[in-house]
């Protein structure tokens, strides 16, 4: 019995590199900074993500202060 949690996506701009793929993400358009790893897929096909990067990520209704980046714009 799976049940679907309706995932938040924002942008945002990638502003400090963490260590294990994780990253501090600024909201575009607020002041929140949020703390976000790397989707799986990303690693896999090992997509490179920098300081400055633009970036989509999605978020879960619970937690907003960690998010999951899925794609680099």
């Amino acid at each position: 019995m799976n049940k679907q949690i309706n995932k938040i996506e924002l942008l945002g701009e990638v502003i400090e590199a963490l260590p294990n793929t994780t990253f501090r993400v600024k909201v575009d358009g607020e002041e929140r900074v949020i703390l976000c790893h790397l989707a799986g897929k990303m690693r896999i096909y090992r997509i490179k993500v920098m300081i400055g990067d633009k970036v989509r990520f999605e978020m879960t209704p619970y937690d907003d202060q960690k998010g999951r980046i899925i794609t680099r714009i």
